[in-house]
Parts: C-alpha cells; sequence; structure tokens
C-alpha cells in the first residue's frame, strides 16, 4: 500500500473505525513514468467495476464478523465504486475524493450521505462538474450531500500530496472522517 494511503487508513483507525484498503490493483498501480503503459491501457486491466464487484466478498466478510455499518471512501478510480455502493445502499456513507468517471448522474442514483472533496485544478474531476454534483445533491434533499473543491489543489492531492499541498490533504481527510463520524459511528 502506498505510504500516504497507509498513513489515511492510520488516521481513520485512530479515530475508532475498523479500516480495510484492499489492493484492487493487485499490485498494479498506475505508474505515470512508465511511458509503455498510459492510463488509457492501464485503466482497460483495472475497471472500475472491478472495484465494485471486488468489494462485495469484502463487505460479505465484514458483516459474518459482526460489523454492521460501512463507510467507503474511493481515491481517483475508487469514486465510481463508492457512487455504485451508494446506488444500492451497501454503505451507510461515502466519500468520493478527486475522484475519476464519476457522472452526475452516477450521484442522481446514490441513496446514501455521501461527501466528494475535489481538486481545483482537476481535468478528471474539474470544479465545473463538481458544481453539477452539488447542484444535483441540493435537488436531493433525502440524501445529505457535501460537495468541497480545495483551492490549488490538483488531482491526487489527498494521497499523493506535496509539502505545499500537505495542508489541503489534512483539511480532506479530516472532512472524511468527520462524514463518517456523523453517519457510520
Amino acid at each position: 500500500m502506498d505510504r500516504q494511503l497507509s498513513k489515511l487508513a492510520d488516521k481513520v483507525a485512530a479515530a475508532g473505525f475498523y479500516v480495510v484498503a484492499p489492493d484492487y490493483f493487485y499490485g498494479d498501480p498506475y505508474a505515470p513514468e512508465n511511458l509503455e503503459r498510459p492510463i488509457p491501457i492501464w485503466v482497460k486491466d483495472h475497471g472500475v467495476e472491478s472495484g465494485f464487484d471486488d468489494t462485495l466478498p469484502v463487505l460479505q466478510a465484514l458483516k459474518s464478523k459482526g460489523i454492521p455499518k460501512f463507510g467507503a471512501a474511493g481515491f481517483c478510480w475508487g469514486g465510481k465504486g463508492v457512487v455504485e455502493l451508494g446506488k444500492r445502499e451497501l454503505i451507510q456513507a461515502g466519500v468520493i475524493l478527486h475522484p475519476a468517471l464519476v457522472t452526475p448522474d452516477d450521484i442522481k442514483g446514490v441513496k446514501v450521505p455521501i461527501a466528494v472533496l475535489g481538486a481545483e485544478v482537476d481535468e478528471t474531476a474539474p470544479p465545473e462538474l463538481l458544481r453539477q454534483f452539488e447542484e444535483v445533491l441540493a435537488a436531493k434533499p433525502e440524501v445529505d450531500g457535501f460537495v468541497k473543491v480545495f483551492p490549488k489543489t490538483a488531482h491526487g492531492w489527498t494521497t499523493r500530496y506535496k509539502v505545499e499541498d500537505e495542508a489541503a490533504a489534512m483539511e480532506a481527510h479530516s472532512d472524511m472522517i468527520q462524514w463518517f463520524v456523523k453517519y457510520v459511528k
């Protein structure tokens, strides 16, 4: 697991949650420096559907251990899986951070509280798209929603942050934990 993601998992656990962070890439994370395998090729090997499908047995295993409630966080590609879990009410709350491949129609289908934490500089989920998510959530009073755009940050800032992004990353981490405290604990 990535060092920053591991530190974040530890933070969430310290807040009193049982944390599971599956390796949805099966040891094959995207490597921007690998020019022979650009993102479109890598994505073909790691479709977003597999993230959702791979989560179902994890949830079942946790339920069998007596864990009754779930929060799910999805970073980039993982945001789509969290949205799909929220559409089916398989979780009590979701947080998507610098999401990829999520549409306003996806957000319309979510039936659980969802927080969207985005970057100001993000071609994958630009602020205009995040505003559409906010409009969709505002039209759904039955589902609590929260959208926040972090100024001067770029896609990936919550887990692969540079020193200058650390304060924004820490704020996003805090927002995520507070969302789970509110809806999952």
